[in-house]
């Protein structure tokens, strides 16, 4: 009797690079569509319907026009910093725990490729949590110096996080953490099997790899993404209030996620959850596309001279 083929190791390495590229190039594309998902989510109805922005285009005009080109991208560095090691965990967690879940290769039952990514949703909020925390305040701050009477001091990702830790340690920069575990652990739990089942719909690949040409995983993951970010834009409302430190005049404030739910629902409605819902489906859309074809592109591997590793 044959001995069982033994299983190919995962080679994590040059996923983690492939990851990190892939986080960088998404995030620089759609960042300034990201800034305006920020303001309107975190804009809040006066007592006479007034409101700063009407639209994810009026937002826009308004933020070019009062801080200019560089006030589109306030927040990108600490973004694109962090976005390497939260999409090396998010992508290649998903791709490790489908791996070991598999048997001998074959296809994952939907039970456990859910399992799979709500593992790596999980997994990445270690990383993704005070990044958000730190990119809400840097694109939030425009919108809260226009609205308040008193200028409000503009402050570095650097100076907030020294803040923070001088005042709070380390569990500063994890205010809205259980939040970011609510949004990041169904968004994964949606986004990774819907991601798997689409991509093994389209052309492959004629190297032998069996992966599928990076087109159909760029369309594939701007559906998968698109799809799931509608899915949890209401948690996504909800983190993005809890994770704002500097509120301007007239803002609520929040004591937890059963607060905010609360009160956003009582004082504005339940259209105020999906408040930048169409800013955040144009974000995660381009950004899940750009992620998942440079990530399957293989350029780690071209550049290490290794073989291609096939996705389960």
């Amino acid at each position: 009797m044959a001995a069982p083929t033994p299983k190919k190791q995962f080679p994590i390495v040059p996923k983690i690079v492939n990851a990190g590229i892939a986080g960088v190039v998404g995030v620089s594309c759609v960042f300034p569509i990201d800034l305006v998902k920020t303001r309107l989510q975190n804009q809040q109805i006066g007592p006479n319907g007034e409101r700063m922005y009407k639209s994810m285009l009026d937002c826009g005009k308004k933020v070019f026009k009062a801080e200019g080109f560089l006030g589109m991208y306030r927040g990108c560095a600490v973004n694109a910093l962090l976005i390497t090691p939260e999409k090396a965990i998010k992508l290649v967690v998903n791709d490790l725990m489908r791996h070991k879940l598999s048997k001998d290769g074959q296809s994952l039952s939907l039970p456990r490729q859910m399992i799979a990514g709500g593992s790596a949703g999980l997994c990445q909020i270690v990383v993704t949590t005070p990044m958000e925390l730190l990119k809400i305040q840097l694109q939030d701050a425009g919108r809260s110096a226009q609205k308040g009477s008193q200028p409000v001091a503009r402050k570095s990702a650097l100076t907030i996080t020294m803040e923070l830790l001088r005042t709070k340690g380390i569990f500063g920069l994890y205010k809205g953490m259980a939040a970011t575990m609510l949004r990041d652990v169904v968004f994964s739990l949606i986004y990774f099997p819907l991601f798997a089942n689409l991509n093994k719909l389209g052309p492959r690949k004629s190297d032998g790899s069996g992966e599928a040409v990076f087109y159909w995983s760029f369309i594939s993951g701007c559906a998968s993404g698109s799809a799931a970010a509608l899915c949890v834009n209401p948690f996504d409302v909800v983190k993005t209030r809890l994770q704002t430190l500097t509120t301007a005049a007239g803002d609520r404030t929040y004591t937890g996620i059963p607060d905010a739910f609360r009160q956003i629902l009582k004082y504005e409605g339940v259209k105020a959850f999906f408040k930048g819902g169409a800013a955040r489906m144009i974000v995660i859309a381009p950004l899940f596309g750009i992620a998942q074809m440079v990530y399957y592109f293989g350029v780690a591997e071209s550049i290490m001279g290794i073989e291609q590793h096939a996705t389960v």
